[in-house]
């Protein structure tokens, strides 16, 4: 069976194969997705279990240099590195570049390194809708790093932590005080501030910045996955490989310090089941795309508009009328509180 080649493809970790793998779960199709779902149980059970590196910034930070000097370093030391980039589609055409290969010219040529640039399709939160289960073959894949780079849009660009290990914020010299380091949002999601652009003219610029944002991080409450001193914040230079394995180190320190007091675990099944929930909510939200669901749509979004329905009783009438159990059962008592983790 093709799916079999597939499956046993991606465990012995040829990079076509995973190709083709990360192919199949992203595409939309229903008997894709089918497919999709069977191919990641048959590969679930590897047993790799990969560090995954979440990397936000904004746009012109220097995300790209920084990946593929720190991606180069890290397989001169005989690791195997599979970068996942999420590019931003375009709101009129739905239409990607899809250009970091481009970019990462250097590592893209490394057998040991592995680039898939991936569409946002209009996903929120700076990753793709199917980026979870790409990090999933690649873990199966047997790649001992997977750095998965945002679309880089801003302070809101949280969801890369709920899949990442280790999540780092990328900053260019110069791009705030502490009052912004203190925001709420994306500064406390991530575990590391790294301030790149830290040589020549702008080395100066870069090391105050990166003491504001330190000074900043220290007036936010302490998790209690991070160990003393985290999250920090350090300079780098991607371009002169400056604090590269700094922060790596940085990096072992604290996934082994997670692994040794069992946050590591507690948080990939607080992850699992957020992916849970929200698998979920997009698969009720496919059974809105049913060609009856999108004539029920369209009239009732006519009588919206001409205001014979606000939207709260037009959203109700839909959900009665596609899903008349929902609608007619009471709401369960235990929805309407926070469900106990153990």
């Amino acid at each position: 069976m093709e799916l079999d080649s597939l499956a046993q493809g991606v465990l012995d970790g040829d990079r076509r194969a995973l190709a083709r793998a990360i192919t199949l779960v992203e595409s939309g199709r229903a008997d894709h997705r089918d497919q999709a779902t069977t191919l990641l149980e048959r590969v679930m059970g590897a047993g790799h279990e990969a560090i995954r590196l979440g990397l936000s910034g904004t746009p012109g930070v220097g995300k790209s240099t920084f990946i593929e000097s720190f991606g180069l370093m890290l397989v001169d030391r005989g690791l195997r590195v599979a970068v996942l980039a999420v590019d931003p589609s375009s709101a009129r055409t739905g239409g990607s570049i899809l250009g970091d290969k481009t970019r990462m010219e250097q590592l893209a040529r490394a057998p040991q390194a592995f680039i898939r640039p991936s569409p946002s399709q209009s996903h929120l939160g700076g990753v793709a809708r199917r980026t979870r289960e790409a990090v999933a073959l690649c873990e199966a894949a047997g790649f001992d790093i997977v750095l998965i780079e945002t679309v880089g849009v801003g302070q809101s660009e949280t969801v890369v932590a709920e899949l990442s290990d280790v999540f780092l914020l990328l900053l260019a010299p110069a791009g705030g005080d502490e009052l912004q380091g203190v925001k709420r949002g994306i500064m406390e999601a991530a575990d590391m501030i790294l301030v790149n652009k830290a040589d020549g003219d702008l080395k100066a610029t870069a090391t105050r910045t990166c003491a504001d944002y330190a000074g900043a991080l220290r007036l936010l409450r302490r998790r209690p996955q991070d160990p003393e001193g985290f999250p920090k914040a350090m300079t780098v230079s991607a371009i002169e490989a400056n604090g590269l394995d700094t922060a790596w180190a940085e990096i072992e320190a604290l996934v082994a310090w997670r692994r040794e007091t069992s946050h590591w675990q507690t948080r990939r099944a607080e992850q699992a089941r957020h992916w849970f929930q929200e698998e979920l909510r997009q698969s009720l939200l496919a059974r809105l795309q049913t060609r009856e669901a999108r004539r029920l749509n369209t009239r009732l979004a006519a009588q919206v508009a001409s205001g014979a329905l606000t939207p709260a009783r037009a959203a109700q009438d839909m959900i009665a009328q596609i899903w008349p159990e929902i609608a007619e059962s009471p709401r369960p008592e235990s929805l309407d509180a926070t469900p106990d983790t153990p």
